[in-house]
């Protein structure tokens, strides 16, 4: 029981500090700012979450982290939900399968923290660049799901850069951040034998 409320508080603090980073990057006006900016912050969180308090713990925030993002404006459309999902899924569930509960050997952290990126990247780069906007972008475009449209042209455009290099670059830079600060947030918590 205490192990399951310590859970839920944790994952919900979690997920409160990534709508946090996510509603100030939605102030940021210009695109590929915002982008970068609050990629590398989900990103952050992510592996926070998952390294500190465990797997279970990153794939819900990972989960529910682009619904928040489509209701604050930054995912740029509701048909990239599922695949930035899928994506956030995929890195966090490496990064904890690579690294494990200890961050030792040293080695294992680059090694995690590219392995993550690159699948999540081309994840994304697959689904939403290839698939979305290329093969399915012909029966999707104009289509609409009650009130949402779910390929707009001006999308059509702006998809295949947003989710090319960007997503590349925040998921290192995020996940970068997360490791070095992982250990400062380890010895600050009682939760280094945390185990869900």
């Amino acid at each position: 029981m205490k192990n399951n409320i310590r859970w839920i508080t944790t994952t919900a603090i979690m997920l409160a500090l990534l709508i946090c980073l996510q509603w100030a990057g939605s102030w940021i006006p210009e695109q590929l700012t915002k982008q970068l900016v609050t990629g590398t912050c989900v990103n952050a969180v992510l592996a926070v979450t998952v390294l500190l308090v465990g797997m279970r713990s990153g794939i819900t925030v990972a989960v529910i982290s682009p619904v928040c993002a489509f209701l604050f404006g930054i995912a740029p459309n509701f048909i990239t939900v599922l695949p930035i999902m899928l994506g956030n899924t995929l890195y966090v569930v490496l990064l904890r399968l690579i690294i494990g509960k200890s961050m030792k050997p040293v080695w294992k952290l680059p090694v995690a923290l590219i392995a993550a990126s690159v699948v999540k990247f081309a994840e994304l780069y697959l689904l939403v660049v290839k698939l979305i906007c290329g093969v399915a972008a012909d029966s999707l475009l104009g289509q609409k799901l009650g009130n949402v449209v779910l390929l707009a042209p001006p999308m059509l455009k702006m998809l295949p850069v947003m989710f090319a290099w960007p997503q590349l670059v925040t998921a290192l830079t995020g996940g970068a951040i997360a490791l070095l600060i992982l250990p400062v947030l380890r010895k600050a918590t009682a939760m280094r034998n945390y185990k869900l």
